[in-house]
């Protein structure tokens, strides 16, 4: 009884990674369908199963290496191919070779920084991220395609804002830019009636305007790293020593 409960534990992560990667297999025939909305959405909720799947996991005591490298192989479909499709039957595909080559790009430095995380799971601080994490890369490219759709704009400017982003978020994904964790429960557990007050404000927020509120949060998340890294560059350079001046000879040198 208990090896059969035990199994079944087990079985959970699994399910959740298994939805994940059926949201992401979706999202790919929405795309080819042209129901460019349905496909952002189920990458959303891909990234919801795949935040639940390893929590469960952690929660349950199931981890497992076959886990890990099952949910590594649903991510690359999930927010790898299914958001390169997406932003290449949404927006790239009338620039022909430059369109799929950019959308291929963006796949590959995906499965680059996947393969990194793995090899450096063990090393790396918890509470930040190196590089751009591949589901809020995807999230990106979705909030984008709803927040178009919301708005309207002409198929002009996502054509022309598109490439850009795409290029962007394949560069960050792969770079050394830190960003924060959202794993790290810290601030949660030490105050958590002003969490649940921000959570649920966050909920109404996103329930009046889902579509902007995505697109604002991911684009800012997606900023933050760079951002952050300017501020700590600057502030490391006030906190630098200047360097003593030392006699001068009558030459002018030193």
């Amino acid at each position: 009884m208990k090896k059969r409960k035990r199994k079944s534990i087990y079985l959970l992560p699994n399910l959740l990674t298994s939805a994940s990667l059926f949201c992401g297999f979706y999202s790919m025939v929405a795309a080819v369908d042209k129901k460019f909305v349905y496909a952002a959405i189920a990458i959303f909720v891909s990234a919801i199963f795949d935040a639940l799947d390893g929590r469960v996991a952690r929660m349950t005591g199931s981890t497992s290496r076959f886990g890990v490298e099952y949910d590594s192989l649903s991510d690359v479909i999930a927010f790898g191919v299914a958001p390169g499709l997406l932003v290449y039957m949404w927006a790239l595909k009338s620039y022909g070779r430059f369109g799929w080559l950019a959308a291929f790009l963006f796949v590959a430095c995906g499965a680059l920084r996947l393969a990194r995380f793995n090899i450096q799971v063990d090393t790396v601080q918890k509470n930040y991220f190196l590089g751009l994490p591949i589901p809020a890369a995807a999230s990106c490219i979705a909030a984008s395609v709803l927040f178009f759709a919301k708005l309207g704009y002409s198929a002009e400017v996502r054509q022309i804002a598109m490439p850009i982003m795409v290029y962007a978020l394949a560069f960050l994904m792969v770079s050394d830019i830190r960003y924060f964790s959202l794993k790290d429960l810290t601030f949660l557990r030490t105050k958590p009636f002003k969490s649940s007050v921000a959570a649920v404000l966050l909920f109404v927020i996103v329930l009046i305007e889902p579509s902007i509120t995505l697109f604002v949060v991911t684009v800012g998340y997606m900023v933050s790293g760079p951002i952050y890294r300017l501020i700590r560059g600057k502030k490391a350079l006030q906190d630098e020593p200047h360097p003593k001046e030392g006699p001068v000879r009558q030459d002018g040198r030193l």
